[in-house]
């Protein structure tokens, strides 16, 4: 929903986010001979693989021995450093979690109560399997009555209040052109599968997952009792219904372009363009009353969508209806719901081989909904002050870096650059936690029914986003939790956002060396920050709105050189024949690269006047790459890896470690690397834009 630009990690990623030196050590300081010498703290010597030099393939050398040694868990589809801290995030929030729901006496509406008795709600897995299908009998009876495509549509607008999938997507956020404004919008959905590829490209793999796909459409509907022949016809229903809402959707490359994706018209006119969708009564359905006008980002979408209104027949849009509830609802209902959405979203597109336990997926239900009452107890016990203004100090860093970078590009006009430098003094900053938290008054949490729970959730969030029409900007919200391991620029606020989630090891250690932490959390700054100045970001300007400060020359420029970074990407091979996506990927692999330069600049000012020594054997600028390829160490199951080719903009982690490494100087300076090992790019096929 919101336009932000995330690293790799939610809690299940689709759902966040591979001659001249020896084969046993490095040129500078010979690793060989050390493995049992603690580094300090960041890093861990029996991570390496000393069997590969790190200029063959740095990802292998820097993570080998971690990759061997850390098997993925059976109920993870990958498992790397965003899990490894999330696990430990976990452990802590369960312990608050568990507290909160033994304390009966919390004050009514307090964060305590409120996460305490939603997850309460979901851990009482007997009295969750003996409702069976109770909590959504009204929404299934709602549809049931429907005799009218007037019906329908009301019955749409009262699903989509209750965080229903289906149909369209529609929300208030900011005004990509008027950044001071909200606005309504309204997009492409209704698909069940992750994306409109899986229905239409011909591999053997998308055939496959068509076909489980259907049969998880009619076991699902068999779950909500229908017979074997009736849910086997209605699973072909949906899916032929969905199948062409997918031919009339953008890829997501296509969605990548902010103005093609900006269709501003008044509601009228929408009106007019769709007359089987009823905006009106839509609309009143939803609540939505003051807005006047609706930025639409796939106008033909809605054209494919207002025909099919028409020539669908009413009892195949409600089996569709009836089976979008299912699936949004299936993850808190009874065991048998838990368990077919698992076999397919969890097993066949994921690869995972069984359920994380029930606390976990409780866990991730309570943060979901609730994610800033339960952030504040999170960081009365997890964040220091300490740990805070380091970040800030690095921050800080990292943005006079970006200055020096900008003022040394040779390919910019000192106008263009001028309009940069304004950008990036702009940058609003925000790390931790929020200092105004959410106010939940008026949510009713209780413990009698887990997916009543979801649902009022649901409801008091859609109400809050729908509000927000005709009101200032609150510049003080954030889209991510406090115990989420992850960071995002938001292009419209021109901010970047670093919750206390992330800032902890091996990411960030306030106790580590300067190039430790420049290394992990420096280079997560600088690519947070590069963001504001990728292909997308570089569209917006330093108010945060979608308008062209580039001169022509300058733009032509960036273009040419976000193009080679492009084509560079699209050569790594993942699988077999699988290669990364340059397009798809390109604003993320510009970050990376970008902040992972501007975070050695930094770290060299921060050694200025100093002489830090080699630790084990390794340099500082040695430990600064070593850091970097930690935190993208990764074991991924090839289900997981064909997934996130597909729909992910992030490239694997080993490309995300030797793609930027590759293209810098430092790096094989600081390896010894030499013209004719296999990490070596010749010097007019490197790419650093910023």
């Amino acid at each position: 929903m919101k336009k932000t630009h995330l690293l790799p990690y939610s809690a299940v990623l689709a759902g966040l986010l591979l001659g001249g030196c020896s084969s046993s050590a490095t040129n500078e300081g010979d690793t060989s001979e050390t493995v049992e010498v603690n580094m300090g703290r960041g890093l861990d010597l029996a991570n390496l693989d000393t069997t590969v030099s790190p200029c063959v393939d740095f990802y292998q050398y820097a993570n080998g021995g971690w990759i061997k040694n850390n098997p993925i868990p059976a109920s993870e589809s990958r498992w790397g450093s965003f899990n490894e801290l999330a696990e430990k995030n976990n452990a802590v929030l369960r312990n608050i979690l568990t507290e909160a729901a033994s304390n009966s006496a919390a004050p009514e509406g307090s964060a305590t109560q409120l996460v305490g008795d939603f997850y309460a709600s979901g851990i009482d897995s007997v009295a969750t399997d003996q409702a069976g299908l109770t909590p959504i009998k009204p929404e299934l009876e709602e549809i049931a009555a429907v005799k009218s495509t007037a019906d329908l549509i009301s019955t749409v607008a009262d699903l989509k209040t209750k965080g229903v999938s289906g149909f369209f997507s529609m929300y208030v956020s900011q005004d990509d052109k008027i950044s001071t404004q909200y606005a309504l919008q309204a997009g492409q959905g209704g698909l069940g599968l992750p994306d409109r590829d899986y229905y239409l490209k011909e591999d053997e793999r998308s055939q496959t997952i068509r076909k489980e796909y259907l049969e998880h459409l009619q076991n699902m509907f068999q779950l909500l009792g229908n017979d074997a022949a009736t849910a086997q016809k209605k699973a072909r229903t949906v899916f032929d219904i969905e199948t062409s809402l997918a031919k009339a959707s953008r890829t997501r490359v296509a969605l990548r372009d902010p103005y093609a994706n900006y269709n501003k018209m008044t509601l009228q006119e929408f009106a007019n363009q769709n007359p089987n969708l009823r905006v009106s009564q839509l609309l009143t359905g939803m609540g939505v009353q003051a807005a006047k006008e609706i930025i639409v980002g796939q106008p033909e979408f809605f054209k494919e969508l207002n025909s099919m209104l028409k020539s669908v027949p009413l009892e195949d849009w409600k089996t569709y209806t009836t089976w979008h509830v299912a699936r949004t609802m299936a993850p808190y209902l009874s065991q048998n719901f838990v368990e077919e959405n698992f076999d397919f979203y969890g097993k066949v597109l994921s690869g995972a081989q069984e359920m994380q336990p029930r606390w976990k997926r409780v866990l991730r239900a309570t943060d979901s909904a609730l994610g800033e009452a339960l952030g504040q107890l999170y960081v009365e016990e997890t964040f220091s002050p300490e740990a805070k203004q380091k970040a800030i100090t690095m921050v800080n860093n990292l943005q006079e870096a970006f200055k020096e970078h900008v003022a040394d590009l040779d390919w910019m006009s000192e106008a263009t650059k001028q309009r940069a430098l304004q950008k990036l003094e702009a940058f609003a900053v925000k790390i931790g936690y929020p200092d105004k938290w959410e106010d939940y008054q008026g949510l009713d949490i209780n413990r009698d029914s887990y997916a009543a729970n979801v649902m009022r959730a649901s409801q008091f969030a859609f109400r809050d986003n729908i509000g927000k029409i005709g009101k200032p900007v609150d510049r003080e919200e954030w889209f991510m939790s406090p115990p989420t391991v992850n960071a995002y620029y938001n292009p419209t606020m021109n901010e970047i956002v670093f919750p206390a989630g992330i800032l902890q090891p091996p990411f960030f250690d306030p106790q580590a060396d300067d190039a430790v932490n420049y290394g992990g959390m420096g280079a997560v700054i600088g690519h947070e920050l590069t963001h504001g100045f990728d292909d997308q970001g570089a569209k917006y300007d330093y108010e945060g709105n979608l308008k062209d400060w580039w001169t022509a020359q300058d733009l032509e420029q960036f273009t040419a050189r976000a193009n080679a970074v492009a084509d560079q990407y699209d050569q790594y091979t993942v699988l077999d024949n699988l290669h990364v996506n340059g397009k798809l990927t390109l604003g993320e692999n510009i970050a990376d690269i970008g902040g992972l330069n501007i975070a050695y600049t930094a770290l060299q000012k921060a050694l200025e006047n100093k002489d830090p020594g080699k630790i084990a054997g390794l340099t500082p600028e040695q430990r600064f790459f070593l850091a970097w390829a930690q935190i993208w160490r990764v074991n991924a199951r090839d289900e997981y890896l064909n997934q996130q080719i597909l729909t992910d903009p992030h490239s694997p982690g080993r490309f995300r470690t030797n793609g930027p490494v590759s293209n810098m100087p430092e790096f094989y300076e600081a390896f010894g690397c030499e013209s004719n090992d296999q990490m070596y790019r010749k010097e007019e096929n490197r790419i650093n834009i910023w």
